[in-house]
């Protein structure tokens, strides 16, 4: 197990480093922009972003007991896109605290639907799959809100929302990694410190809570802590399907369902996975990029009907 261990976390920490040099080759001052100005803050942003997603996916299915919940699942994403839509629907130009008002609106989405959500749990009267609903309900909402706000747009919105929605990490510079990096930081610390007690409610509510687990505490601290980190990447990026439901069954097959160490590791492959898609969406098309998110979806969606499949053999 130790081995499987030291070599995923190697493997995917080459793997990522080795994606600097994925794409055209050039010399001068040129390669110097592009190495540190281009590839160097998209990989930081990537594996900011892919770690966030994978560690928060993780963590979801533990507290829901469900291996399909996801950052989505409490309505984050959809709430970001609701944001995101009536921004540029509205056409609101300017900024926020220096943050543009799209990035600014997808970000107070994901929280709207994120402290409904957190708030019905933090309540205690709903079981984990009363809150799962809650968070579906909330996502169906927001979708039909967002539904309506592209009805009434005009085709310049439905160009800049289609590209957004598909989900791309291009960037100029290290803004994204500072905007990033805080609400990341705050997610990933908060979900490792986690790691105990959601081991011991992933043998049982009623052994956590003879262990002294506050369940209704737990998943209030969770969905909070995790959706804080979700929503700034998604409100920077757009959103990235797959990477937070994919990455922790993979590591489950690898290392098995220990929290203790299949959280960390997802942190590690999350990071690794996304820069890796990145990677592949700068060289699928020549003399074009696709969003990593199609890349991340076109690989996601098989690989869920593997695990589907495999589960159901088993």
């Amino acid at each position: 197990m130790k081995r499987r261990i030291v070599f995923f976390t190697v493997a995917s920490l080459v793997l990522a480093i080795l994606s600097l040099w994925v794409g055209p080759s050039f010399s001068g001052e040129t390669r110097d922009f592009v190495f540190l100005e281009l590839r160097l803050p998209r990989l930081l942003v990537g594996a900011l972003v892919g770690a966030t997603l994978s560690l928060s996916g993780a963590a979801f299915q533990a507290i829901f007991n469900n291996a399909l919940a996801t950052p989505s699942t409490v309505g984050t994403t959809a709430g970001a896109t609701l944001g995101a839509l009536l921004a540029l629907s509205l056409d609101v130009g300017g900024g926020v605290f220096g943050v543009s008002v799209l990035t600014a609106s997808a970000f107070g989405g994901a929280l709207m639907t994120t402290l409904l959500v957190s708030g019905l749990a933090a309540s205690g009267k709903l079981s984990k799959n009363d809150v799962l609903l809650a968070g579906i309900a909330v996502t169906l909402a927001a979708s039909a809100l967002a539904s309506g706000v592209q009805f009434a747009s005009d085709a310049r919105a439905l160009v800049a929302a289609a590209q957004w929605s598909l989900g791309q990490l291009p960037q100029v510079g290290y803004r994204g990694v500072s905007l990033i990096a805080p609400f990341a930081g705050v997610t990933l610390i908060g979900l490792l410190a986690l790691g105990r007690p959601l081991q011991n409610l992933a043998l049982g509510e009623d052994l956590a809570k003879s262990q002294g687990v506050n369940v209704t505490r737990l998943r209030f601290l969770v969905l909070l802590v995790a959706s804080l980190g979700v929503a700034a990447c998604v409100a920077w990026c757009g959103p990235i399907a797959f990477v937070g439901l994919i990455v922790p069954h993979l590591v489950r097959l690898l290392v098995g369902p220990s929290l203790r160490t299949l959280l960390p590791l997802s942190f590690i492959g999350g990071a690794a996975f996304l820069v890796i898609c990145d990677s592949i969406a700068r060289i699928a098309l020549p003399g074009r990029e696709l969003p990593v998110g199609v890349i991340t979806a076109a690989l996601g969606a098989p690989a869920l009907v593997f695990l589907v499949s495999r589960s159901r053999r088993e």
